[in-house]
């Protein structure tokens, strides 16, 4: 028998409710392993605690859309359409009109952790939360366009890496040697119902326009759907209908290139919507409306639709578009990442505000600094509230979803 006759062959999950569970289990695993890797992937976790009385009784600012959950992964360099880059939020399913003050909570718990996962001691936790509002305040009080990169070593590392990549490297991560999407444990086959839809989908004058966006593309190009799968990717969305489609674009000339659509499906957003907000009520436009407001390059992007009766959002991944990863950081390294990135999130939250409302929200902020720390006490609170409940439930997570597995590794090794 040859080896190939001899290979097992792998059975695929036949339609998304089948998915469901192995979707799931790797979620469940992929957030046992960090404490920041929990944080990043239990986002309900953070808007249960919302719920409590600490969480009612934080301050409201002024309404603007936001990103909903504003963790350190959910930041990075975007390319634009123009082909030059932006370092903006990446990451909008959770996007609403809401309290500014939710992104500032969640961005300082995911610091917290990242310093927690980088074995610094818990004054730097304090400093960081300082650094994060003055970083807030700079973008709030006339800088909002101020560069994210200036100071932190991280942000100037992933931008420098953004500006070098082409669509080979981009080529060379998602799909290998081959032009097609190899099933595996990133992608799995659809169903004949889900590629129908899909084609049916994709056949639409919106999405040949999204391809054909980019400077470097022929406006008249068309666009042909070379092959198509579902795409095993994500934390918290693990669980959620997603697709990956590759599509060639062929111009006048012929064949010039390819582009790789991130199709992904969106729900309720678990962010509580200010109270009497007009936002759309088809979630993919929801998430698009969103990232246009808080990330104009990554927005300008992205289309809406549905498929098969879900709500999805569309955008092209372009090679320069890469998510900040915080490994083990330093004191002084830590500190200007807090800093940049809180006013990354203050210039998207800035530049929908008018003048009044950015003046008292400023007054506020500075107002609510407390005497032992250069920040508002119910921040500080807020982050040392949020890293109890969050350290006691991911030992609870381990213990429920990872002991399994660590222990059959343990026997196989023995």
């Amino acid at each position: 028998m040859s080896h190939k006759s001899a290979r097992k062959k792998v059975r695929y999950p036949a339609t998304h409710e089948e998915r469901v569970p192995f979707l799931h289990e790797r979620r469940d695993l992929k957030m046992a392993s960090t404490a920041h890797a929990y944080v990043r992937g239990s986002t309900a976790r953070f808007y249960e605690w919302l719920a409590t009385r600490a969480g009612r009784a934080l301050p409201t600012g002024p309404l603007v859309w936001i990103c909903g959950d504003a963790h350190v992964g959910n930041m990075g360099p975007i390319a634009r359409s123009t082909g030059d880059i932006a370092v903006e939020i990446r990451d909008l399913d959770q996007t609403v009109v809401g309290n500014p003050v939710h992104d500032l909570v969640r961005l300082a718990l995911s610091l917290a952790m990242a310093a927690r996962s980088s074995d610094l001691p818990g004054v730097i936790t304090a400093l960081l939360v300082e650094e994060l509002m003055e970083g807030y305040l700079e973008a709030l009080g006339g800088r909002p366009n101020a560069s994210t990169a200036s100071e932190s070593a991280a942000v100037r590392f992933v931008v420098r890496e953004a500006n070098r990549r082409r669509f080979r490297h981009l080529h060379r991560e998602r799909l290998g040697t081959a032009l097609r999407l190899r099933l595996g444990r990133r992608f799995w086959p659809l169903s004949a119902e889900e590629r129908t839809d899909l084609d049916a989908f994709l056949d639409r004058e919106r999405i040949r326009t999204l391809v054909t966006t980019p400077d470097s593309r022929d406006d008249d190009a068309e666009i042909q759907v070379a092959d198509a799968a579902f795409w095993v990717k994500g934390c918290s969305s693990l669980g959620l209908w997603r697709c990956a489609a590759l599509v060639d674009i062929v111009g006048k000339k012929g064949r010039s290139g390819f582009s790789l659509l991130d199709i992904k499906q969106a729900v309720s957003p678990l962010a509580p919507r200010a109270e009497g907000a007009m936002m759309p009520t088809h979630f993919g436009e929801r998430v698009v409306q969103g990232a246009r407001a808080l990330a104009p390059a990554l927005g300008e992007r992205m289309v809406s639709g549905t498929i098969g009766g879900r709500t999805v959002f569309v955008r092209e991944l372009l090679p320069q578009d890469l998510k900040l990863e915080l490994e083990m950081l330093d004191e002084s390294e830590a500190r200007a990442t807090a800093r940049a990135l809180a006013r990354l999130l203050g210039t998207a939250h800035v530049r929908q505000m008018d003048a009044a409302h950015r003046k008292s929200w400023v007054k506020s902020l500075r107002g609510a600094t407390s005497k032992s720390i250069h920040a508002p006490s119910w921040l500080w609170r807020s982050v040392v509230d949020l890293v109890g409940v969050h350290e006691q439930a991911y030992l609870d997570h381990c213990r429920q979803h990872a002991l399994a597995s660590a222990r059959a590794q343990v026997e196989a090794k023995s």
